[in-house]
């Protein structure tokens, strides 16, 4: 539940910020009547990411146990793949987004309301996809019933409360270190989730050593233990884990930790989406 929660905070924090920087802009500009247009293109990429998730779901339900096992390692294998570029994209395009956007809606407005919903769907549906693919795999991965669902929710919920009170320059936060930490953290849930797609592949007969044991602690933890179901939210811990597991999940972890933490060699500002603490405190 608490890498779910992880997962629907950062992500949904971001998309909020993208909203928060295009609603500003808009507001700022005196065009306070496109921003109908805004959540349109909101509502169209969410719709959208519950069409993703809801897809994924349907699809492998309807195979086979053999088929259901290379999906899920394959999709798992992709997430990792597109968390993976997101966290160092945010890392890398922090100072630039803010301009980036404001330019994309000075363009947008030239052409017409419908380029303006498409703007915004195209910024938010981003994030949404990539979310609704790695909670996915991530739910897949801790298969713990409802309880990762209800993480995800929570994340999500939290961050567009926060997304709104930066808006209305409620609260400040340093969202450089925020997503810094976050970043760090589902670097962790990605590993987890790298060698639950690694073990899929196993189960499917597409990779081998199956049984080839790196270490078995069952005796010691059980799943069904507090222990146990903690090590499985958060790092996808298995008992039983196979050395191929191991191995995906150590040289994912180690090589993606330390670039992700290496300081740039440019000074960056605090992200530049900390945008409410730079436009004027016009409402919507």
């Amino acid at each position: 539940m608490l890498a779910n929660f992880l997962i629907g905070l950062r992500e949904g924090l971001e998309a909020s910020i993208v909203v928060g920087i295009l609603i500003a802009y808009l507001v700022r500009t005196g065009r306070r009547d496109r921003v109908s247009a805004i959540w349109a293109g909101v509502g169209a990429a969410v719709v959208l990411s519950l069409s993703v998730g809801a897809a994924l779901t349907f699809t492998s339900a309807r195979m086979s146990f053999r088929a259901q096992e290379a999906f899920g390692g394959i999709m798992s294998i992709i997430a990792v793949v597109f968390v993976t570029w997101m966290i160092f994209w945010m890392r890398r395009a922090a100072r630039s987004i803010k301009g980036e956007l404001q330019g994309k809606v000075d363009k947008a407005l030239a052409m017409g309301t419908g380029a303006l919903v498409t703007t915004a769907f195209v910024a938010v549906a981003r994030e949404g996809i990539e979310t609704a693919l790695f909670v996915w795999a991530a739910v897949g991965a801790t298969g713990a019933g409802a309880r990762p669902l209800v993480g995800v929710v929570l994340g999500l919920a939290l961050a567009v409360a926060l997304g709104w009170l930066l808006y209305r320059r409620a609260v400040k936060i340093n969202l450089a270190r925020f997503f810094t930490w976050t970043g760090a953290g589902l670097v962790v849930v990605a590993a987890g989730v790298l060698a639950y797609g690694v073990h899929d592949l196993q189960e499917a007969g597409f990779l081998p050593g199956l049984n080839d044991l790196a270490f078995d602690v069952s005796g010691t933890i059980s799943t069904s233990s507090l222990l146990g179901t903690l090590l499985k939210g958060v790092f996808n811990f298995s008992p039983q884990t196979t050395w191929l597991e191991a191995a995906a999940w150590t040289l994912y972890l180690v090589p993606v930790m330390f670039a992700f933490l290496r300081p740039q060699r440019t000074t960056e500002p605090a992200v530049a989406a900390s945008y409410a603490a730079k436009e004027p405190a016009t409402r919507a």
